[in-house]
């Protein structure tokens, strides 16, 4: 199996996931050109792709769906209120309504030989979910756009080979910065982002001797640097009640404006 960021960010957010027979795309919150280019880089091309997989409906995760879906016919796959909010979002246009599969939050179907479990998520979206994509005795999951995480997140994540986690703000960063107080709120709310510090922590809890590597994504712009996101995490995975240190694993960031490391496993 891959896991690769084509961007992440508060930007756009493309990410792909496969195995060596399927490849899928997990929101396409950029440009179809974008989302074209960042697969040709990864030696891909649209016409491989068997899905595009909604976490939600805000802009930055569908705004090239619509581009993809007209051009390559591409199947979308998003629970019934994200299609929905979908379909009413007037910016990516008309979508045929074939193209649309109704997805289940932790109910598993199957993408040639890849499975996909979404897993519900709080953000403050009409359904929103994450996804846990599975291929024999592999697993990755793409973990964003979420206030908390409880137990039942915790152990849906157990026993993944990579992951794609969100590692939105500095806390002290937002609350000092220029948002307003009520977007402020919002961020920092149980339907907000995951914090650097909350990351590190679910990340602490996941974590195992065969792990292979870890991408923090959804880094936010305006109150977050990439340095202080790793950082942060690393401290906080150091700190946590594990066995296990920062050094342990490859820890990457995905950017919002280039291809990540495609990670292997």
């Amino acid at each position: 199996m891959e896991l690769c960021s084509i961007a992440s960010g508060s930007s756009g957010n493309c990410i792909c996931v496969g195995s060596d027979d399927c490849h899928i795309l997990i929101d396409a919150g950029i440009s179809g050109k974008r989302v074209e280019a960042g697969l040709n880089s990864l030696d891909l091309k649209m016409e491989e792709i068997e899905g595009i997989l909604v976490t939600h409906e805000h802009i930055d995760h569908i705004a090239g769906i619509g581009v993809l879906a007209r051009r390559y016919q591409v199947p979308i796959y998003a629970t019934a209120g994200t299609t929905e909010a979908v379909k009413r979002t007037k910016s990516v246009g008309k979508i045929d309504d074939s193209l649309f599969h109704i997805v289940e939050p932790e109910e598993t179907f199957s993408i040639g030989d890849l499975t996909i479990e979404p897993i519900a998520v709080s953000h403050d979206a009409a359904e929103p979910v994450a996804y846990k994509v599975t291929q024999q005795n592999k697993a990755a999951a793409v973990i964003t756009d979420l206030g908390i995480y409880n137990d039942a997140i915790v152990e849906k994540l157990q026993g993944l080979d990579a992951i794609l986690l969100e590692a939105n703000h500095d806390i002290r960063m937002l609350q000092a910065g220029s948002y307003p107080y009520v977007l402020k709120r919002r961020i920092l709310g149980e339907r907000g982002h995951l914090s650097n510090e909350s990351s590190g922590r679910l990340l602490g809890e996941i974590l195992h001797d065969d792990f292979k590597a870890i991408l923090l994504g959804h880094l936010s712009q305006e109150n977050n640097y990439p340095e202080l996101a790793y950082e942060t995490v690393r401290l906080e995975v150091a700190m946590g009640e594990n066995p296990y240190k920062a050094d342990d694993f490859p820890i990457y960031l995905a950017a919002r404006d280039r291809v990540s490391e495609r990670i292997r496993f």
